[in-house]
């Protein structure tokens, strides 16, 4: 995506955002902004008056309805090509993901063998063959074998991915290639609903939908358009009445003038590029809401493993409880592992094999295989001479040990313990009613996430960690990698439960995740940041997918979120600012010679009426481009308190506001005093 980020602003975009700049002012397109369609039905009657001046009788020169008109119709355009930018840098990435979507050939099974048809005919469940150097036809689930998968077409990145039968990394993407041996995939998707189809429909924009934070600012505007509508036509009736000649074309620049056309100008354009700017983090959008509810963040809930350790737990050691052998807890260990596909599962026989310890794999040939299930935390096989092997967490492990009669060990408890306190994960490994002894699954926290923690809580958003790890492992990791709050041995319900206290509380709650068992707290959540290495599942039931599958950058994502609201928040600020300042230049220029008393209030000192009104005018065309790098890169922000941005935001973009257009106004009068 680096590659998109900087050709942003290429000669394309710019191009195509000026000749939309064109087409957008058709009145049916207009009339979604209220604020704008105002100014262009003032337009449309100021080009009126400028070719029939007769009809109606106006006493400005046709000189300086022309000028009105081209500065009118300026603003306009300018507003129009801030959006047209926006959306433009989203059809560009659309533009190239479509190149990506082609026609794939693809190895259908069917009745045991291998038919060669085109991905199209391709239907959800059916089940295709992928080797070294394929196309991957369409998006499914891998359900056999291993293999590495070149996602650059979808993610920008060059590295492979490792794909594979069982656990949570098993989703693959149509359009991706196989770098290295074969994989067998169920397709979960009909041709048309893919996610390449869904990507490419969501960053053209085209169907971006207002939050609700923007239709309340929207009403506002459109409010206070209203209000400031009934006040100019109603200044004709008084300044006839004070013998103040003002014609339409000056009524018309007033009303501009006072009506907040630099934030309705930009609005649109603020939110369509905060969602660029998390698709150009390659993280993909559901909704503009999803973006500004990241902004809004209060609580976070994090997995352990994967988001703030590497997630690669491994088994490196054996440890026997009481008199048990050590060869004998590897051999169980093993046969427990044989049919286990996760990666813990192949840790223990690659430790096996490191070790050079020995066992008898024909043991489990004909066993049953019992999966590992949040529910029951333990995994095993039941063997065909009726001996039961289980694998899992030591409490969950102790407890079934329990319910057939067994004792527990004496240094069962402290012996795991050691392991947790190490920020390691004891396993129990048990035959029957019989525990043998513990693997010490080892895992590491990711540099720098305790300054990444602490950069949230100075956003004022706290941290939870959910883990299956015992409390004692679950603390140590808390406690080095610098989170608020912790959830020890957690299943898929804790997670849901925690989500809604918080949100019972009236916080807002972002997740991520990339398991079948965390689409519920995702579809619960309020940001559900989903990973595309991850399931089906958590993928439909997020509102944002993180192509790059990083699950720390839910951070990121929140920042973006907070960077999208200080944006619209500063320049709405800057705007209400520029109209006030534009109130002291227009309003005593325009009554001063009938109401001398006003002149105490002209104190920028205008040459003129006439002046004072193209002035205005003129700066309120040229601020709305002139602020448009501002919208589209997004305000800078620095994580601190809300009350402090506050402060920060009303000094620089309200007093700023102010003190602009009283330079810039005064600026301009020189010039065109001069001119007139």
């Amino acid at each position: 995506m680096q590659t998109n980020r900087k050709k942003s602003l290429s000669g394309d975009i710019l191009r195509n955002a000026v000749k939309d700049s064109f087409v957008k002012l058709n009145p049916m397109t207009m009339m979604k902004n209220p604020v704008m369609f105002v100014v262009e039905v003032g337009t449309l009657i100021v080009l009126l008056m400028t070719i029939f001046p007769g009809y109606f009788g106006t006493g400005q020169s046709t000189g300086f309805n022309v000028t009105v008109f081209a500065i009118l119709l300026f603003t306009l355009l300018f507003a129009n090509f801030a959006e047209a930018l926006a959306e433009g840098r989203g059809k560009a990435q659309a533009d190239s993901l479509k190149k990506s979507k082609k026609e794939i050939s693809a190895n259908k099974v069917v009745n045991g063998g291998l038919k060669l048809v085109p991905s199209t005919e391709l239907r959800k469940g059916d089940i295709v063959v992928v080797s070294q150097g394929e196309m991957i036809p369409g998006d499914g689930e891998v359900i056999e074998g291993l293999a590495s998968v070149d996602e650059s077409a979808i993610t920008g990145e060059s590295a492979p991915v490792i794909k594979e039968a069982g656990g949570d990394f098993n989703s693959v993407t149509g359009g991706t290639r196989v770098v290295s041996d074969k994989i067998k995939v169920r397709i979960t998707n009909d041709p048309g609903e893919s996610f390449i189809d869904r990507m490419i429909a969501l960053v053209e924009g085209a169907k971006r939908q207002k939050t609700p934070n923007e239709i309340a600012l929207n009403t506002l505007l459109t409010s206070l358009t209203l209000i400031f509508l009934i006040v100019v036509v109603t200044l004709a009736p008084i300044a006839k009445y004070l013998d103040i000649q003002l014609d339409i074309p000056v009524l018309i620049s007033l009303l501009v003038c006072l009506i907040p056309t630099t934030i309705g100008g930009l609005l649109s354009a603020i939110g369509i590029a905060g969602m660029d700017r998390v698709t150009q983090f390659n993280v993909l959008a559901m909704s503009g809401k999803a973006v500004e509810a990241a902004g809004d963040i209060n609580t976070m809930i994090l997995d352990k493993t994967g988001t703030i350790t590497f997630g690669n737990r491994m088994a490196s050691e054996f440890t026997p409880v009481d008199s048990e052998n050590m060869a004998v807890l590897g051999e169980w260990a093993a046969i427990s592992s044989l049919k286990d596909e996760t990666p813990e599962g192949r840790s223990v026989l690659e430790l096996m094999k490191k070790q050079g310890m020995a066992y008898d794999s024909s043991i489990a040939e004909d066993g049953v295989f019992i999966e590992f299930k949040a529910e029951t935390r333990m995994s095993g096989i039941d063997l065909s001479d009726g001996r039961k092997v289980r694998k899992g967490a030591v409490d969950s492990v102790r407890k079934w040990v329990e319910s057939q009669g067994g004792a527990v060990p004496s240094d069962l408890e402290l012996k795991g313990n050691t392991i947790a306190s190490e920020g390691g994960t004891p396993l129990a490994v048990a035959v029957d009613n019989h525990i043998l002894g513990l693997i010490y699954l080892k895992d590491t926290v990711k540099p720098g996430m305790k300054e990444r923690f602490e950069q949230l809580r100075r956003m004022g958003i706290k941290t939870i960690m959910c883990t299956g790890d015992n409390p004692l492992t679950a603390a140590t990791i808390a406690r080095e990698a610098g989170v608020d709050e912790f959830i020890a041995e957690s299943k898929p319900e804790d997670k849901i439960a925690v989500i809604r206290k918080e949100q019972a509380e009236g916080k807002l709650v972002a997740m991520t995740g990339d398991g079948t068992n965390d689409a519920p707290a995702l579809a619960q959540a309020d940001v559900g940041l989903a990973m595309n290495s991850g399931t089906t599942a958590a993928k439909e039931a997020a509102n944002m997918v993180d192509l790059d599958s990083d699950p720390s950058k839910i951070i990121e994502v929140v920042a973006i979120g907070k960077q999208l609201l200080m944006t619209r928040g500063a320049l709405t600020t800057f705007s209400i600012a520029n109209d006030v300042a534009k109130y002291f230049a227009i309003i005593p220029a325009m009554f001063t010679l009938a109401i001398p008393q006003m002149e105490a209030l002209n104190i920028m000192r205008l040459g003129s009426p006439l002046s004072a009104i193209l002035s205005a005018l003129v700066f309120n065309a040229i601020i709305i481009p002139l602020l448009i790098p501002l919208a589209m890169r997004g305000v800078g922000y620095k994580p601190m308190s809300s009350n402090k941005l506050l402060q920060r935001n009303l000094f620089i973009y309200g007093f700023g506001g102010i003190v602009v257009p009283f330079l810039g106004i005064k600026l301009i009068d020189l010039m065109v005093h001069l001119w007139i």
